[in-house]
């Protein structure tokens, strides 16, 4: 999905990527781990317990990037008004829902 301010100006997460792509990398490894698990036929409770684990680091990574969204991307489009913070909001509120569906 394109979004011209997108083009315009660095995501809201920017200044703090390497941060976002650090915790990426260490659910990544979780991933991994749970894969290893189910191979070497752990107990099941086991492999819940790190699926848990790893949906939730997904899910702060989430959280982040929402509040990160909302912070730069959300504030500078109710700043210049008109469609493009009506869009905003709309778009947040979307991304929130599906968040919480999951």
């Amino acid at each position: 999905m394109e979004h011209a301010v997108a083009e315009l100006a660095p995501p809201g997460y920017h200044d703090g990527k390497d941060a976002v792509l650090k915790r990426l990398r260490r659910i990544e490894g979780q991933v991994r781990g749970l894969q290893r698990l189910v191979e070497e036929d752990q107990y099941c409770i086991d492999v819940l317990t790190q699926v848990s684990a790893t949906t939730k680091a997904l899910q702060a990574v989430a959280l982040q990037l929402m509040e990160d969204h909302l912070r730069y991307c959300v504030h500078e489009a109710m700043a210049a008004g008109g469609d493009e913070a009506r869009d905003k909001v709309t778009e947040a509120s979307q991304a929130i829902t599906r968040l919480l569906r999951t």
